[in-house]
This record gives C-alpha cells, structure tokens and sequence, in this order.
C-alpha cells in the first residue's frame, strides 16, 4: 500500500528548497560511486510532483557514467538533496534524498539496496 504525502526539504544552508509528493515506503540504497559515498537514501517522484520553490540558480550539474541523470548540487554548501533524469517510461522525474527532508527520520525506514554499481 503506498502513501503518499507532500513533504518538504533542501540543501544544508537553506538556499535550495522544495516541496515533493511522494511515497517514503518505497525507498532505496544504492551502491553506486555517487550515492556510496554520501550515504544517500532515495524516493522517486514523478517531476510534475515536485516543486522548485528557491534556489535555482544555486544549483550546478553535474553528471557521470551514461549521462542521463543530473545530480545537483548548492554551489554555497555543497549537497546533493535532489537529481533529475528520466524514468523507464520516458517520462521526467526526480530522485529525492530522503535525507534532506524536513521532520523525517531516516532511521525508520526499510530502504531497498539496488545495486547501482553493477548497472
């Protein structure tokens, strides 16, 4: 069963801010070069589902391997609290670092260890 709900979050210095819908039961691991190293737990939400709400131009871009999803980053503190690519279906959507939400306890959740570093 999924729940879903509209949570908000961002970069560590407060510039980069946005709301999400989206569903904290399907979350992910990744053993990927970029996600092993900062410890990311992800969501995915469709990108009609997020919003930007400031700190677009705090954001720089920056892509490896194939090139097709576009890690994001606050250029002031660094984090990476959401990335852009497209999904499966051909469709835009965003991976959110549940990390980076506001009032959410990560420690709660059962995050599915995909194995990106194989792909």
């Amino acid at each position: 069963m999924t729940k879903t709900e509209t949570y908000a979050g961002g970069c560590h210095c407060g510039k980069v801010r946005y709301e999400v819908k989206a569903d904290l039961s399907q979350t992910i691991t990744c053993n990927c070069s970029m996600c092993a190293k900062t410890g990311a737990i992800l969501t995915f939400a469709p990108a009609a589902d997020f919003k930007l709400t400031s700190g677009a131009d705090a954001l720089t871009d920056y892509t490896f391997n194939k090139h097709v999803i576009h890690h994001l980053f606050c250029t002031t503190c660094g984090i990476r609290s959401f990335g852009r690519a497209m999904k499966p279906d051909g469709t835009d959507g965003v991976a959110i670092n549940v990390r980076c939400l506001d009032s959410v306890d990560a420690s709660v959740l059962t995050p599915f260890a995909y194995d990106g570093k194989s792909v």
